[in-house]
């Protein structure tokens, strides 16, 4: 029960995250993003979290996570937000498409 619990915590505050990074991405759809991720952890939140499916969309929000931190100034920077240099990689395929599509 344990694991169960730490594994929830950890999930909260993956989701906690997503949210922080989302308010400082820069898009004109910045709302809806926010809007999109509180609506599949609220459709996802009693999934089973060791089962494989739950276990993939958890590493696409990990990888989410890492796309919108890519954006944030104090990450950019190093923590010196008047640091000028910076740079982003972008990968070819960052989001694939679930397969029921």
């Amino acid at each position: 029960m344990v694991n169960h619990q730490n594994t929830t915590r950890e999930l909260l505050h993956l989701y906690k995250k997503l949210l922080r990074s989302c308010a400082t991405y820069p898009s004109k759809n910045r709302r809806g993003i926010y809007d999109a991720i509180r609506q599949e952890f609220r459709e996802n939140i009693h999934l089973n979290p060791d089962d494989p499916a739950t276990q993939k969309k958890i590493s696409v929000a990990i990888k989410g996570l890492s796309q919108l931190q890519m954006y944030d100034k104090r990450v950019l920077s190093g923590g010196n937000e008047r640091n000028p240099n910076w740079q982003v990689q972008l990968e070819q395929n960052p989001m694939p498409k679930p397969d029921h599509l």
